[in-house]
């Protein structure tokens, strides 16, 4: 992969782009079957800083779910990213390590970041459902497309 700081940066911007407008579309979808409609989504997400006063914040509380959402795509984006340029077979192997990463990223996500959020997200409280649901999500529309933006931008 090149390595000019322009580059990688750009290709952290658009490897986060594209997995977080992924990711984003599958919660909404996700939750509108439930019932939930993408306000809510975005509340939750700023629930992580907020704590549960995120769904009584309104619009204001959604769009910082929404920048939130979008900065944790992009740092696990620059993960990869990084990554790759210490170990190239992450680049080689995009389909295979992608699909690997979204489970690191699932795993992390609802095991360390969601617990030690403001929400206290209690991980096991989940059904079976839900939790193959996500790890489903976070194959196909984070740990895939931030490998394959990678190795798009590499060539």
């Amino acid at each position: 992969m090149k390595t000019q700081p322009t580059y990688v940066t750009q290709t952290i911007l658009w490897g986060g782009l594209i997995a977080g407008a992924l990711d984003i579309t599958a919660a909404f979808i996700n939750s509108g079957l439930r019932g939930r409609g993408p306000i809510w989504v975005l509340q939750s997400v700023a629930g992580g800083l907020l704590g549960r006063n995120a769904f009584q914040g309104g619009m204001k509380a959604a769009l910082l779910g929404l920048a939130l959402h979008f900065f944790i795509a992009t740092v696990w984006t620059a993960a990869y990213c990084v990554a790759s340029l210490k170990l190239p077979w992450l680049v080689r192997q995009a389909v295979l390590c992608g699909l690997l990463y979204g489970v690191v990223v699932y795993l992390a996500m609802y095991l360390v970041v969601l617990p030690l959020s403001a929400l206290q997200f209690k991980f096991f409280n989940q059904p079976v459902t839900a939790i193959l649901t996500g790890v489903l999500i976070h194959l196909f529309c984070v740990g895939l497309p931030i490998a394959l933006a990678i190795r798009w931008r590499a060539k």
